[in-house]
């Protein structure tokens, strides 16, 4: 009896362990059919197009009811319609050509200026490529063009132009070729490329160096302006009267026979604040409000090109702290020229923005050390506003507000201590720069 049951138990668990083999790979198995139907009937949703299932819906209900019934015309019209089904199926195979690229030879773009997306298709296959429809999105707009049939070696260039006539960013695809029988049953895209990104930035000026807002530092940076009194050598000079003793370079004094003094390079520590207002209000149309992000530009690229300490702030969309609602302020990259218009491109007013005063205030809590700071905003800002904002300003920061008005005429004056721009054109900029006392 012993002998028995040792001998039927391993037979027991025998086939327990086959059974349990064969369920797991019937669910493998059922796993992966499923898997390979999903992307089956994937495909082709993506690719019957509503006409083609009314088709192919009429062709099975044809066929159904002509041989249920014995109508003969029924089942004729099922397998026609079922013939023309795969008539289109057989259209749209192949991929097409062997390589279809997207480039931008350019990047980054001011408004206004030319610019293209660069499309190659080369057909590398031993078959003909047939001609296909190419669409490009560009922004929220789709470019469409044809390609034709390429030989074997064939190569097809086009350049496609991209509006620029607004500040932004502008995505550039992915590319994509469609394929499609000619009665519309089946339509095919194909995703040749990525998207591609192109910055319009705005426009800029070149303006005069910013001279204004330095502070003599001994651990500033030496300048071209010479002085008898600092750190940075320069080279000697003759002795006039009036110099420092302390100063008498003594060995080339005797040498030459005659007094000689050092002269040195004055080093100077500049911080530059360029603050641009985002509060919709300020604005009295779309126009003041890109005039006066070109505006902001134009100084801050002034400001990166002559290497001074920049901070460009916007306003911000106002922050709830503790039940209170605070002014928000944010602040921009200036590492780089372009890292600076990248960051320009996106900006918009925005009527939730904080207002002017406040911006400035919580600009000055945040930026520390600065000497010169350029407050841009729109003409709809009254000048109660602008000296409202400024006294909000530290002690021995000057200030200067550039108020745009697009088409407005150019004025300049100095409101308690304010010195106020209006301006009407990027290029009165300039001109007003140029012309001030304060700014060289």
């Amino acid at each position: 009896m012993t002998f028995q049951t040792r001998s039927t138990i391993p037979e027991e668990a025998a086939k327990e362990g086959l059974l349990a083999v064969v369920i797991a790979r019937a669910v493998v198995a059922g796993r992966a059919a499923a898997s390979v139907a999903d992307r089956w009937t994937s495909a082709v949703r993506a690719v019957v197009t509503p006409l083609g299932w009314g088709v192919v819906a009429g062709a099975v209900a044809s066929l159904i009811l002509g041989y249920g019934w014995g109508w003969g015309e029924l089942v004729v019209i099922g397998w026609g319609l079922a013939f023309l089904v795969a008539l289109a199926s057989a259209w749209l195979a192949g991929r097409g050509a062997g390589s279809l690229e997207l480039t931008l030879p350019v990047d980054r773009v001011a408004v206004g200026e030319a610019a293209e997306a660069s499309l190659v298709a080369h057909n590398a296959g031993r078959r003909r490529f047939a001609a296909a429809r190419l669409e490009l999105p560009v922004g929220t707009r789709v470019l469409t063009r044809m390609i034709p049939a390429l030989p074997r070696g064939g190569t097809f260039d086009e350049r496609v132009a991209i509006p620029t006539e607004r500040r932004g960013v502008v995505p550039v695809g992915p590319v994509r070729t469609v394929r499609a029988d000619p009665l519309g049953l089946m339509r095919r895209e194909i995703v040749w490329s990525d998207v591609r990104t192109l910055h319009v930035h705005p426009r800029t000026i070149a303006v005069s160096p910013l001279t204004t807002g330095f502070l003599r530092d001994l651990e500033g940076s030496p300048t071209r302006d010479l002085t008898v009194s600092d750190i940075a050598f320069h080279a000697l000079r003759e002795y006039q009267p009036g110099d420092d003793r302390r100063f008498i370079h003594w060995r080339s004094s005797a040498k030459t026979g005659t007094f000689m003094v050092r002269q040195f390079e004055e080093t100077r520590r500049s911080r530059l604040m360029v603050l641009l207002d985002l509060a919709g209000d300020g604005y009295e149309d779309p126009d003041d409000f890109e005039l006066a992000v070109s505006t902001a530009a134009s100084l801050g690229a002034r400001a990166i090109r002559d290497a001074r300490t920049l901070s460009f702030v916007t306003s911000a969309p106002a922050r709830a702290a503790g039940g209170a609602t605070r002014a928000a302020m944010r602040e921009l990259p200036t590492a780089s020229r372009d890292r600076l218009l990248d960051a320009l491109c996106l900006v918009e007013a925005d009527e939730r923005a904080t207002g002017l005063a406040e911006t400035v205030r919580a600009a000055a809590e945040s930026v520390t050390g600065v000497s010169l700071a350029f407050v841009v905003t729109g003409g709809a800002r009254a000048l109660p506003d602008l000296r409202a904002a400024a006294a909000r300003l530290p002690l021995g920061v000057e200030g200067i507000v550039v108020r745009c008005t697009h088409e407005g005429e150019a004025a300049g004056r100095a409101v308690g201590g304010l010195s106020v721009f209006d301006i009407g054109y990027l290029d009165d900029l300039r001109s007003m720069l140029a012309r001030t006392a304060s700014v060289a």
